[in-house]
């Protein structure tokens, strides 16, 4: 007998069936090595587009990808409309700039093949500049839960900072390996980045007080590069550990100072418009 996705010989669950799905816009360059990373555990790879220029479809599609086009209305948005697009229930959730090590693959299959006996599974991200990876900065470990059931959970947070979170009580194991995350190419793309974040996080902070917002613009942004670059080790990567943590900074002032400009005057918030997707 099958059901959802499980198989059942003589009443034992001998395997589970996985999605794995990929949110993309202008991904040509990191596609291929996201999806090649997966082929060996999913049973589905599901790309969302939103309406990308590139060729990004056209590689998803020749690599074996099932492609759905969707039009991007915020990162948490995008995920949970994603998930739901999924033909089995257990979903492996990355980024089109993700890819999966080696040992994080073995892992997934063990669990795969076991039935995945949890209702969430969490794992390491580790973080790339030039190819250099970063464990300083507080980019490490960076833990992330992208592997779950999609009916035991949604994704949460503040845009574009994005989070599955199981329902109360269930359960959830930590799996060896990690998902490496080729986020910036050269120094210059980190203090970009940060400046796009900090726009798109100022419309998620609006909401507090307006007291509140002034205190964490005050204190936040020099607390937080205090901590990463000299409590998180960020100083031992010279210049790129410097531009993160100035990253860190700029994303962090740029998200309050916008949400203050929101609150006193919101028809002139203009100038912190940002593009369709990350």
């Amino acid at each position: 007998m099958k059901l959802f996705g499980f198989i059942y010989i003589r009443g034992i669950n001998m395997t589970t069936k996985l999605s794995v799905v990929i949110i993309t816009y202008n991904e040509e360059k990191n596609i291929s090595r996201c999806i090649k990373s997966v082929q060996a555990i999913a049973d589905e790879i599901l790309v969302v587009d939103s309406h990308s220029t590139d060729n990004t479809v056209d590689v998803a599609q020749r690599l074996g990808a099932k492609v759905l086009i969707h039009s991007f209305e915020g990162h948490i948005q995008q995920k949970n409309w994603a998930k739901d697009q999924a033909e089995f229930p257990f979903v492996l959730s990355l980024d089109a700039d993700e890819c999966l090590s080696p040992e994080l693959q073995e892992s997934i299959l063990a669990e795969k093949k076991q039935g995945f006996h949890f209702s969430g599974y969490h794992m390491n991200r580790l973080n790339f500049v030039k190819n250099r990876p970063i464990k300083g900065c507080g980019w490490y470990p960076d833990k992330k839960l992208r592997l779950f059931n999609i009916t035991q959970g949604k994704w949460r947070g503040k845009n574009p900072h994005d989070t599955f979170v199981l329902n109360y009580g269930l359960s959830k194991q930590h799996l060896k390996g990690e998902i490496y995350h080729y986020s910036y190419n050269s120094n210059g793309a980190i203090i970009k980045q940060a400046i796009k974040f900090g726009k798109i996080g100022a419309k998620s902070v609006r909401s507090l007080n307006l007291l509140v917002l002034i205190y964490k613009l005050i204190f936040s942004p020099p607390a937080k590069f205090l901590r990463n670059y000299f409590l998180k080790f960020g100083i031992i990567y010279g210049i790129t550990g410097l531009t993160i943590c100035v990253g860190q900074l700029i994303e962090c002032y740029i998200k309050y100072f916008g949400g203050i400009m929101r609150k006193i005057n919101p028809s002139k918030s203009s100038a912190l418009k940002t593009p369709s997707m990350a």
